[in-house]
């Protein structure tokens, strides 16, 4: 009963923050364990330490919509509500419980990387709609809440960053922002638009994974410095 209290305030202080309904902000609070699960991992495997850690957790889970509430002039939502901090806490500890299945097994970074992509980028679309900004700025917002997060998670553990690669990953966002806006365009509830939008978002990325799509590379000579 003290933990499903202590989830249940959490939720209510990330509702009040985001000004979204129950439903969204549930998706928030799994987004935000998802992403922070996915930066904590990645810098398990090259052994930070537990402070470096939750850092890199941390950064995964509120860099996009850090980003995102910055360019759309509102305070950042984590600097209202400690909830994230909570969050991130929470994934330091679930790696630090199961980190050597977690390390050993390379496919569960790519699952919680995707589920968290997916569950931001519906959040910031859906954060845009609310503040009256056209489709096109709610798909961009969508799309830098998903894949931002990542793209810093990926410079603080010294990699390239997926959204620079080859790999189909904020292109992702982008197809489901455009369901997203389609349904909601046509009337459908919030709900039934977050579901497609996700489902479409996790369909694409597993699929261009599997099938090794991606899209054209650009080449160049190398300049002689």
């Amino acid at each position: 009963m003290i933990v499903l209290d202590w989830l249940m305030t959490i939720l209510q202080d990330m509702g009040h923050t985001l000004r979204l309904p129950i439903s969204f902000v549930v998706i928030e609070f799994i987004g935000t364990l998802a992403f922070a699960i996915s930066g904590v991992r990645l810098a398990s495997a090259k052994q930070f330490d537990i402070f470096g850690a939750w850092i890199v957790g941390m950064a995964t889970a509120i860099g996009g919509g850090t980003i995102r509430d910055l360019m759309l002039g509102v305070n950042p939502f984590w600097m209202t509500n400690i909830s994230y901090f909570a969050c991130c806490a929470l994934a330091v500890l679930w790696v630090i419980v199961f980190g050597k299945q977690l390390v050993r097994q390379k496919n569960t970074w790519f699952i919680f990387d995707t589920i968290g992509l997916a569950l931001f980028n519906v959040i910031g679309i859906e954060k845009t709609l609310n503040m009256g900004f056209p489709y096109w700025t709610a798909i961009t917002m969508g799309s830098i809440t998903g894949a931002a997060g990542g793209v810093i998670r990926d410079v603080f553990i010294n990699e390239i960053p997926l959204i620079f690669r080859k790999e189909i990953y904020a292109l992702a966002c982008v197809s489901g922002g455009i369901v997203y806006s389609l349904c909601h365009w046509l009337g459908m509830t919030t709900e039934v638009n977050a579901l497609l939008s996700i489902i479409i978002v996790i369909v694409t990325r597993v699929l261009a994974v599997k099938y090794h799509w991606h899209l054209p590379v650009v080449k160049g000579e190398e300049m002689e410095m």
